[in-house]
């Protein structure tokens, strides 16, 4: 059952201009992102064109950087009735921007959102920031870990205008993962370009941190991790598409496949660590 645990299908509307213009001029097929934006059953279709089977939908709150606000969650809530085996959701929470927290996570409950996505370059904070007063973050992973909800982390830099990308070193999970040791924690890019080998350390040193391989082009992937294979029951299969670079799942999937991994490795990846983490 491949699984693509990295695709920004999300309300268009709420981007702000200058973040969907970087969109717009790095996506060839634009049109096609806004349809399938607009409509469950022509993505479906579409993940049924490039062969996959199941995909994480990532939404996440950060009002600042680029206009998405607790509405996603509500939104992706929504779009993933159309196929609940096949789309999984990921909403979001904002430790800086919520009056009430607890709210909050309950709305995130009560929704039954699969995933939490915490950005921090995007949400401008670090992910240990509990241990600085963000009281906030902690109700996030206490009521994550409560519930078994796996938090994704984006880890790395990004190019999209307002980010802070010092926020986006991997390290400061080491602590979280301390902290919260029964809440799984994906690292989404693995720390790409510049902090590869903090995430592959985090990898072998904590049982509960889980790589996410999207935004990494295929064909770089066993440069930025040349030692997959040992951290294979860990990783899952990403593309990060639309996003800045992400032109097509399928040419993204076709890549990969044809690495240089055995094929077990390949399934895995594709597949096995995705259904560890949300069964079918």
């Amino acid at each position: 059952m491949i699984t693509d645990c990295h695709i920004h299908i999300l309300p268009l509307e709420m981007i702000k201009p200058p973040a969907l213009e970087l969109i717009r001029t790095t996506q060839p097929h634009f049109a096609q992102i806004q349809e399938f934006c607009r409509s469950p059953k022509s993505f479906l279709k579409h993940m049924d064109a490039v062969g996959l089977d199941r995909a994480v939908l990532i939404n996440y709150v950060a009002p600042e950087v680029i206009g998405f606000t607790s509405a996603v969650n509500e939104f992706v809530a929504g779009y993933v009735k159309e196929a609940p085996q096949r789309l999984i959701s990921c909403g979001g929470l904002h430790p800086r921007q919520s009056p009430n927290m607890l709210a909050d996570v309950e709305q995130i409950l009560r929704l039954k959102i699969r995933m939490i996505k915490i950005h921090p370059p995007h949400q401008l904070l670090f992910p240990n920031d509990y241990l600085n007063g963000v009281k906030e973050l902690e109700i996030i992973y206490r009521a994550a870990e409560a519930n078994g909800i796996p938090v994704m982390f984006h880890t790395g830099t990004s190019i999209f205008a307002g980010a802070r990308n010092r926020y986006g070193d991997p390290m400061y999970l080491d602590d979280v993962a301390v902290d919260f040791p029964k809440m799984k924690i994906l690292l989404a890019h693995g720390g790409r370009p510049l902090w590869m080998h903090t995430a592959f350390f985090l990898l072998r040193r904590h049982p509960n941190i889980f790589l996410d391989i999207s935004g990494i082009p295929p064909k770089a992937l066993l440069k930025y991790f040349p030692r997959l294979e040992e951290i294979a029951h860990k990783t899952l299969f990403g593309t990060d598409w639309p996003g800045p670079g992400v032109t097509d799942i399928k040419k993204n999937l076709d890549a990969f496949r044809a690495l240089a991994l055995p094929d077990e490795v390949k399934r895995q990846i594709l597949s096995e660590t995705a259904l560890s983490i949300w069964p079918v």
